[in-house]
């Protein structure tokens, strides 16, 4: 006898049903949370970088905060949470990325580094204390302060989703 699609899918529910016990949260973004972590505490990532826009700390503090709300359901709390975040910008540098024939640039590169202690209260081998960077080119015939705002939004993604994988992924 071939068993139905039903029988199927009543089998699969069963299965389920008898192993309730083993759990691990994943989302979509293939972040495994563990059940017992509930909270995330992000600090104010302040700015340390000679020349960098006075907003970026601002900026890049809540982009952080943002890809915890939108890609897990960890509340997110001021200080003491079970994962915690915490770091400074320290590097802000406009330099040539492309050179020319008449040595000119033909673009420019703005790079962004952040360092970042992440602290995992419920597993500790989790820790760690590092440095990200990334980096975003732009056309030499543009000043800055016209694509300023663009860069740092696209870099601070790159950072946060780097910074992210390596705390929720283990990346």
């Amino acid at each position: 006898m071939k068993p139905t699609f039903s029988y199927c899918l009543l089998l699969i529910a069963c299965c389920l049903l008898a192993f309730p016990s083993c759990k691990i949260h994943y989302s979509f973004s293939g972040a495994s949370v563990s059940p017992d972590i509930k909270t995330v505490s992000i600090q104010y990532f302040k700015n340390n970088a000679t020349q960098a826009k006075p907003t970026i700390s601002q900026s890049f503090t809540e982009a952080l905060k943002n890809i915890f709300t939108s890609q897990t359901n960890l509340g997110i709390v001021s200080q003491n949470g079970d994962l915690n975040f915490d770091g400074e910008i320290v590097n802000y540098v406009v330099s040539p990325a492309a050179i020319q024939s008449n040595d000119l640039a033909a673009l420019n590169r703005l790079t962004i580094t952040v360092n970042v202690k992440f602290t995992n209260t419920k597993n500790e081998k989790q820790n760690f204390e590092t440095s990200f960077s990334r980096y975003a080119d732009y056309p030499s015939t543009k000043s800055l302060s016209e694509v300023e705002e663009n860069l740092i939004s696209q870099i601070n993604e790159q950072l946060v989703q780097d910074i992210f994988n390596r705390a929720m992924i283990n990346w």
